[in-house]
Parts: structure tokens; C-alpha cells; sequence
């Protein structure tokens, strides 16, 4: 049996060019020295970006500033990956959302795509995980509460640390090159892709 890993922001949902504004505005704020930070922190947990790239300090400055531009944001599906996970429920294909986002950011998440969370069996936050992505725990927490060997999951991912995470757990990876060059997905991908909405789950299940 085949399983379907997704990652959120870039693949399923429409909100990776807001977040990259956001960071931005932040980094501008409280400058981190990082070249295209808001690229290098993709996939990355809340706290692990804190932690990494942030004076203690400023933890709380930051958060808020991120935390009342997310109330402004307005979460919608990419192009096609509705369709793409309509056609995968339908093939009765075991589906998990594994997701670098925390509570707060999910419940908001609910409330603008209030039937999102059926799409997926099992949904992995950061809340649930010790390490964040590129560490694999949270995909080889997936596929354990979905029952699939890691080596027989998919994992869908736009973001290095994302595609890095899949790779370390075994998985196929298919790279989202929507938010990324595709050169930096490409060496820990298994294919690439634009777009989830242009991929057929059952030509991925007959692989």
C-alpha cells in the first residue's frame, strides 16, 4: 500500500509568498544577517527558527509580529491540489499532513478551510514532534500512525528542508518547485513537479 505525505505551505495551501513577506518585514526588524533568510527558514518549526536565528531577547517581539500578520492572512488551497486530494480520498489512498506549522497557525487553518482536515488520516504539527524538518521524525511519525512502511510513502515538498526531512526517512520525494529553484530540491528529490495539481494519484500508486 501507498501513502501520501504532504507537507502545507507551498504544496497544499497558497501562502508561502505571504510568508515570505512577513519574514522579510521581521528580518528587517530584528536583522538575522542570513542572505534570503525568509527562503533559508522554509519548512522550519516557529521554535526553531526562534532558536536558531533570534535573541532570547526578541523571542516575544517576533512572535507577535508574525502572529498579527498571520490573523490578516486569508488561507486558500494551490491551484489543483484540491482536485489532486479529492481524486486521492477517492482511490482510498492513506493520506497524512505533515506540517512544520503550530496550533495557533492550524486553527486558523480551520477556520478558512473549515473541511481540510478530512482530507488526512493523520495530521502531524509541530506540536506533536521534538525536531523540526530537516530532521525526519515528523514523517517517520506519520507513516508509523498511518501503518506504512516509510519506503512505501510519498512525500510531497517545496522546501529544502522539507525535501531533506523526506529523503532521510525513506521515502519518495517529490519536490514542489513552486516556492524554490528547482536545482535545490533536485539532489534529494525522486521527481519534481510545479505543482501538486498537475500529478495524478494513480499514476504516482502505479509507480
Amino acid at each position: 500500500m501507498t501513502g501520501f505525505l504532504f507537507d502545507l505551505d507551498g504544496v497544499v495551501i497558497d501562502s508561502e509568498t505571504q510568508y515570505s513577506q512577513i519574514w522579510h518585514h521581521i528580518d528587517t526588524c530584528f536583522p538575522t544577517g542570513v542572505d534570503d533568510f525568509e527562503h533559508v527558514i522554509k519548512g522550519m518549526t516557529l521554535d526553531n527558527i526562534l532558536n536558531t536565528y533570534f535573541h532570547p531577547q526578541d523571542f516575544d517581539s517576533v512572535t507577535r509580529i508574525l502572529y498579527d500578520e498571520e490573523r490578516k492572512m486569508r488561507y486558500r488551497f494551490c491551484p489543483g491540489a484540491q482536485r489532486f486530494l479529492d481524486k486521492a480520498k477517492a482511490l482510498h489512498v492513506p493520506m497524512a499532513l505533515v506540517t512544520s506549522s503550530n496550533g495557533y497557525k492550524m486553527g486558523r487553518l480551520y477556520e478558512h478551510i473549515p473541511g481540510i482536515a478530512s482530507y488526512f488520516d493523520v495530521i502531524i504539527t509541530a506540536d506533536d514532534i521534538t525536531h523540526g524538518k530537516p530532521n525526519p521524525e515528523g514523517y517517520f511519525l506519520a507513516a508509523s500512525r498511518l501503518g506504512i512502511d516509510p519506503k512505501d510513502c510519498i512525500v510531497f515538498e517545496d522546501s529544502l528542508q522539507g525535501v531533506q526531512a523526506g529523503k532521510a526517512a525513506g521515502c519518495h520525494t517529490v519536490g514542489i518547485t513552486s516556492t524554490l529553484e528547482p536545482d535545490k530540491l533536485r539532489p534529494y528529490a525522486t521527481g519534481l513537479t510545479p505543482l501538486l495539481g498537475d500529478l495524478d494519484p494513480q499514476d504516482l500508486i502505479n509507480r
